[in-house]
This record gives structure tokens, C-alpha cells and sequence, in this order.
């Protein structure tokens, strides 16, 4: 399954690469500093942190099935005929949990067969490797079979960096980055700065990997890692299972790091043995003095990173995030306190275990042996309890080792091996919508709406051994490490610590019949898309915005508070358009609080002064070639990658947002799509916006480089109020958006 010739390759030219860098730096290197340099197309001088922009070759690309979709789309209109990087297309989103792994497969490949065919019809087009429905979710899958230590890959999914467990560079981004190094181009990228986590002592008892990445989402919150790497070392980093470094990179998005990866040890080496890659393991292990920072790094880490956060894991408790975000956390000893003077429901409605964040086999058995204890107790889960295996792999291998039957005893539902409910495919019958509830998963994401599309919903994330504890409870007033549960005889009795092998001792039970790897001769194969589909619409190049696009632009909404993607393109039921650039544009804004109503979802029209749906006032803009603005608030677009993000704004007229910061991704996005992303040079100015503004903006003539935009807002009492924004594009950047978006630019360069 891996490119061994790849790898081999990349391994050879390392470390002269690195030599070059040293010659450059004149110091020592930390591990991201010598994947980086080994990946630039030229090494001539060091980049500034967080300032120069960089040109990178990623070693791989994969994909999961609803980003592939626009990836692709986009791909087709280069004119290529083949990818230029090994690729991958996973089918892990677009699978409902309704019922359970069978049916919600069956139901899945029913009503979207024509999603999955267009996959895989373009996969074989262009030669991409293709995961079918049920074979795993992306993530999972890529660690399994590609993550190699030392590579570099970019994903269409925010939690990419879940690869960093193998000691990857791996780095979400959008569907446009994804087809632009498919089509032999490089990634372009601000040099990150870098955080380092310095672990020390080792994890015992209830404490797992998950509570290290709580810990370090509450020291940086949201947007704490943002234009970032976060760079783990010390002793404890080598305690940790290759895993459950896994779990603590995905949930590194969540703090809006770039990516986070860990140093090569004997955990890595030993995962790779257990999934059959003993060749990439040994090839590692050669050149495994490139894999790890330098010493001097680990002796005087202020002296190379940006900022340091100290963790003792032998100091860690259980801890639990949220509700609706995953940086408010607390020990799980204090959770039931705190719902009771929120007025949170501390009877459990669901409790939810597996996905991406938390699936491994280690993962497994540690939250079994909780279930295996109350089953000999005579007891089950008191709440709805699901079990989302992160692969055919896993699910295979605990079903041959036991851990499966033990969930079923207690009661657990066993989704298919994909997404469901933790990006919104979560379809429930036991609360109707509106109902305040409060639910737990070992998950990686809670924003409000995030697993079942039901804004009072309460998620809270922590283990997935916690999960199965609370689950037995039934309550979030549980603390399992002091509270005692009672058996069905009527004894009282203490749950032990959770405990469990990291890696199966009869090995893992593989089974590759989910994949179809790229085929040869592909020039007979067409793209399977009907005119006549509603999921499915062959894409038009995006007209280049002039300059009286941006003169007296009517402010769409003014967006107050948190603005993730989930915000601007909701997943969900909006999954089935993510193909279809019109059809899912319906849902644009449609979670925006907007500051001129004090309401989600509408606005204001300013051709007719109506109050409506955000999506139908932007379709009327559209209808009578009214470009508009955004206004945005703090760490726009944070979340996901989804690209629809800006995407369905640019399709229905957006020509700029304007925010008082912006998460990378995001901010990506938008200038890949000709979308004008701009910065409040004083933050203060959201103030002055009026509902009924129009903007008009000036200085895009000189565009460039560290340049500032004029904004000059244009009030209804004849009044003009001024302003200064900052952007962040680069010449090429700038390129692109007198183009009309990236793609425009890459054709006219063939």
C-alpha cells in the first residue's frame, strides 16, 4: 500500500537537505524545521516565522468524499490528465448513522450511489487510489497504510494532522490546495511558527492521550495555535503510544495549529511493523537521527520555539471539554457541579465512542475493559451508547478479539466505520429538535449543531473510557475514579482503571476489499455526471472581480461571535450538495448570528428593506448583480475545511470579508477563490458598520505585498466613516485574485 519508491526517494535526498538548512541556519533544527526544509522546492534562505511565504512539495494527497468532490470538479477544469502525487479518495462522510453499520451502509450507497460513482470514475481518470463506503475514515485509514515518519501530506479535512502520530507533517487545507500539487503544483504556505509541548513523567490510571490534547486546547484555546506547528518532545513523548500521538495531533485543529507531530521512537516503529509496512519501518529507523529534533534543541528548547507549554503527564487527571466549544475544560471529578449551575442536563441523552479522534485498537480495549466490568456486574448503559470504528481494520480486528461483543453486552449500537455523528450525520429519534440534551463522545469536535444538526444539543468531549464510564452512569455528575456504581445484586463496587494493549497480539486483521487502487490506462474513462443531477454540477470559472465590483457593496451580514465553517456551510443534510456549488449555496450564512437582527440566519435586504433568509437575500444580490460584503468577527472560519466556506459566498456575489481575524484555512480559502480576505487594522472599526452601509473599497489598484486597503463606509444619513485594513497576500496571491480565483490563474499559465 505504501510508495515504498516514494519514501525511499524522500529518505535518500533528506539529509543533504537538511545539510543545506544547517548551512543556512547557522544552529540546531527542531523536527518541523528539517520536514519543512526537506520538502522546499528551493532551500536559498531561512523564511521568517510566520511572515514568508513558502513553496512546498507534499509527498501525498488524500481526500475524503465530501471535499473530494469540489477537489476534483476543480481538478477537471486544469486540463491534467493525471495527478502528479500519489492521491487518495476515502468515503467516510457521506455514510448516516441511523441504525447501525449494515443498514446505514446500505442506506448510504442507495442514495448516494452517483456521489460515490463520480468518485470513482474520476479516481480512475486521473489515477487516484479509491476507498469505498465502510472501508474507514480517512484518517484512520492514512495512518494505517500511508503516514510514514519524516513525510509531508496534504489533506482536505482539518483533522489531516492526525498523521503527526506517525511523526508527519500532515496539513488540512482546501480542495483547491488539494488539485493545484494534484496537478504537479506547489503548496504554498506562510513558514509556521512553532510551539513546543515539552512532556515529561507518563500517563497511570484514568489518564489517557485525549486529556494531553484537552490540556493543551485550554492553554491555547481555539485560535492559540493559529500559523503554527505545535512540536511535542521531552521523555514522556516516547510513553505515549504511536495512537495515541495520532489522537493528540487530530484534535490539534482544534486549536488552529497548522499541524502537530511528534519525534520518531519506538512506538512508531512498532506500529509500522503491526501494519505491515516493516520496509518504511526500516528505512526509518536509518535515517531516524533526521526524525527527531537536535539535541540541543531538547537541552535549551526557548532558545528554538516560539513558545513552550510544560505538561507533567504523571500530573494529568480526566478532564472533559465543552459544551459548544474544545477549549472550556475542567476535571470530569467537577463537570457535575458546574452543569447544575448552568442549568445543563446532567442525565446523559447519548454517549458516543470512536471516530478518527479515538479508534485505535489501544483505544478499544481500554474503554472494553470499563464495559467488561459492569457487564460482570450485571449492568448495562443506561443511555443510547454507540460505537464508530475508525476502519474495516479495527472493526475486523476487535469483532476476531472480543472488545465488539463486549460493547454489544452493554447495550452499544456499532456504526459503520465513517464519520456519522461526529460531523453532523447523526440522525436521532430519541429528541426532537430544540430539545436541550446532553450528550458524550470521545469525538474531537462540539461546536453548537456539530453531531445532529439540534443547537441545544450539549457535547462534551473526553476519553473514550470516561465516555463508557459515564455511559454505565448515566449521568454527567459521575466521576469514576472516586464514585461507586451499583451491581445488579445490589453491591456497590469502584470501576478500575481502564488497561489494554496498544497493538493486538495476534496482529491486525486486514482486509483490503474496500480499496481499488489506480488503474492503468485510464484514457477510456469518463466523469460520471448528469446534467440532470442535483448533487452533482461540472463547475464554471468564476468571473475576475473588477473595480466597480467593489464600489458601494451592501453589507450581507455583520457576524457577531463565533463564525466557524459549520456556521457559514453547515454539514449535515447539506452533505448530499457538497458536489453541487448552487444547490448547497442555499445553506450560505444560515448559522451567522447576525449583529444587525440578533438573529441566526437572516438579514436585512438593502433593494428592498425586507427582512429574510441569508441565503435568499444573497440570491437576489446575485439576481440583480448587486455584489456584497461580509463583516466578521474574531478567528473567522474557523473548523473544518470545507471550502464551500467560500465557495457559495464567491458563487452568489461575496467580494470581500472583512474580520477582525481570521483561522488560516479560512483565510486560504477565500483567496483561492478570488474572495478579497481582509483584516481590521484596528479592531474597533467592526463598530462603525451600520445595517444600512455601503462600502466601497479602495487600493486594490496596488494590491501587493504587505499593502493596506481603503474602506470607506457610506452611511444613510449622507455621513462617511474611514478605515484601514491589513491583508496577507503574497504576488502570487495577488495574482490570483485579479485572476478571479487560483484555478482562473492556473489555466492561463497552460
Amino acid at each position: 500500500m505504501s510508495d515504498f519508491g516514494v519514501i525511499r526517494n524522500y529518505y535518500s535526498q533528506m539529509p543533504d537537505k537538511i545539510e543545506q538548512a544547517r548551512h543556512i541556519l547557522k544552529r540546531s533544527m527542531t523536527l518541523t524545521e528539517k520536514i519543512l526544509f526537506s520538502h522546499l522546492v528551493k532551500i536559498e534562505k531561512e523564511p521568517k516565522r510566520t511572515k514568508s511565504y513558502v513553496e512546498l512539495q507534499p509527498d501525498r494527497v488524500a481526500m475524503q468524499d465530501a471535499t473530494a468532490q469540489m477537489a476534483l470538479l476543480q481538478f477537471a477544469l486544469t486540463g491534467r490528465s493525471e495527478v502528479a502525487v500519489p492521491s487518495t479518495v476515502h468515503c467516510d462522510h457521506l455514510i448516516q448513522a441511523r441504525v447501525g453499520k449494515d443498514k446505514d451502509l446500505e442506506y448510504a450507497n442507495e442514495i448516494s450511489s452517483e456521489v460515490f460513482s463520480f468518485l470513482k470514475s474520476a479516481s480512475a481518470k486521473y489515477g487516484l487510489g479509491f476507498w469505498k463506503p465502510g472501508a474507514g475514515i480517512i484518517h484512520q485509514v492514512v495512518l494505517e497504510n500511508y503516514a510514514f515518519p519524516g513525510g509531508m501530506m496534504i489533506g482536505t479535512d482539518s483533522h489531516t494532522p492526525n498523521a503527526g502520530g506517525l511523526g508527519m507533517v500532515a496539513i488540512g487545507v482546501g480542495g483547491a490546495d488539494a488539485m493545484e500539487v494534484m496537478a504537479g503544483l506547489p503548496f504554498t504556505i506562510k513558514w509556521p511558527g512553532i510551539i513546543g509541548v515539552h512532556l515529561t513523567g507518563e500517563l497511570s490510571g484514568w489518564a489517557s492521550a485525549k486529556d494531553v490534547i484537552l490540556k493543551v486546547c485550554e492553554e491555547l484555546t481555539v485560535k492559540g495555535g493559529t500559523g503554527h506547528i505545535v512540536e511535542y518532545f521531552g521523555p514522556g513523548a516516547s510513553t505515549i503510544s504511536s495512537t495515541g500521538k495520532g489522537t493528540i495531533c487530530n484534535m490539534g485543529a482544534e486549536v488552529g495549529a497548522t499541524t502537530s507531530l511528534f519525534p520518531y521512537d519506538n512506538s512508531m516503529d512498532d506500529y509500522l511493523r503491526a501494519t505491515n509496512r516493516s520496509e518504511v519501518a526500516d528505512m526509518a529507523k536509518d535515517f531516524s537521527e533526521h526524525l527527531v529534533p537536535d539535541a540541543e534543541v531538547e537541552a535549551n528548547p526557548s532558545q528554538y520555539y516560539d513558545r513552550i507549554i510544560e505538561i507533567n503527564l504523571s500530573e494529568l487527571v480526566p478532564a472533559i471539554v465543552g459544551p459548544h466549544t474544545p477549549d472550556l475544560a475542567r476535571p470530569v471529578s467537577e463537570l457535575g457541579d458546574e452543569a447544575r449551575e448552568n442549568g445543563w442536563p446532567t442525565d446523559i441523552q447519548a454517549a458516543l465512542i470512536g471516530s478518527c479522534t479515538n479508534s485505535s485498537y489501544e483505544d478499544m480495549e481500554r474503554a472494553s475493559s470499563i464495559a467488561q466490568q459492569a457487564r460482570n456486574a450485571g449492568l448495562k448503559s443506561k443511555v443510547q451508547f454507540m460505537v464508530t470504528p475508525g476502519s474495516d481494520t479495527i472493526d475486523n480486528t476487535i469483532r476476531r478479539d472480543g472488545q465488539m461483543q463486549i460493547f454489544d453486552d452493554i447495550g452499544g449500537t456499532v456504526l459503520a466505520n465513517a464519520c456519522g455523528p461526529c460531523i453532523g450525520q447523526w440522525k436521532r429519534d430519541d429528541i426532537d429538535s430544540g430539545d436541550v440534551n446532553s450528550i458524550v463522545s470521545s469525538y474531537n469536535r462540539n461546536f453548537s449543531g456539530r453531531n445532529d444538526g439540534n443547537h441545544q444539543t450539549l457535547s462534551f468531549l473526553t476519553s473514550p473510557e470516561i465516555v463508557t464510564a459515564m455511559a454505565i452512569a448515566g449521568s454527567l455528575d459521575f466521576n469514576p475514579i472516586t464514585d461507586k456504581l451499583t451491581a445488579e445484586d445490589g453491591s456497590e463496587f469502584l470501576l478500575n482503571p481502564p488497561e489494554g494493549d496498544q497493538l493486538p497480539e495476534n496482529g491486525f486483521l486486514f482486509n483490503l476489499e474496500g480499496f481499488i487502487p489506480p488503474p492503468k490506462g485510464s484514457d477510456s474513462v469518463h466523469l460520471d455526471v448528469s446534467s440532470e443531477s442535483r448533487r452533482l454540477q461540472l463547475l464554471e470559472p468564476f468571473v475576475a472581480t473588477t473595480k466597480k465590483d467593489l464600489e458601494d457593496l451592501p453589507i450581507l451580514v455583520k457576524v457577531k461571535g463565533k463564525c466557524t465553517t459549520d456556521h457559514i456551510s453547515p454539514a449535515g443534510i447539506w452533505l448530499q450538495f457538497r458536489g453541487h456549488l448552487d444547490n448547497i449555496s442555499d445553506n450560505c450564512y444560515i448559522g451567522a448570528h447576525n449583529s444587525f437582527t440578533e438573529e441566526q440566519g437572516t438579514a436585512i435586504n438593502q433593494l428592498d428593506g425586507n427582512k429574510g433568509k441569508i441565503p435568499k437575500i444573497a440570491r437576489n444580490y446575485y439576481e440583480n448583480n448587486q455584489p456584497w460584503a461580509v463583516i466578521a468577527d474574531v478567528n473567522y472560519g474557523e473548523g473544518s475545511s470545507r471550502e464551500h466556506a467560500a465557495m457559495s459566498p464567491r458563487f452568489l456575489g461575496c467580494k470581500v470579508v472583512i474580520a477582525r481575524s481570521m483561522a488560516r484555512i479560512a483565510e486560504t480559502n477565500l483567496k483561492k477563490q478570488g474572495v478579497l480576505p481582509l483584516i481590521f487594522a484596528d479592531e474597533s472599526s467592526w463598530d462603525l458598520l451600520r445595517v444600512d452601509d455601503r462600502l466601497t473599497i479602495k487600493g486594490t489598484d496596488e494590491l501587493g505585498p504587505n499593502s493596506q486597503i481603503t474602506v470607506e463606509a457610506k452611511h444613510s444619513d449622507g455621513t462617511l466613516d474611514t478605515f484601514i485594513c491589513n491583508h496577507s497576500m503574497d504576488e502570487l496571491q495577488v495574482e490570483w485574485f485579479k485572476a478571479g480565483s487560483a484555478l482562473n490563474y492556473l489555466r492561463s499559465q497552460n
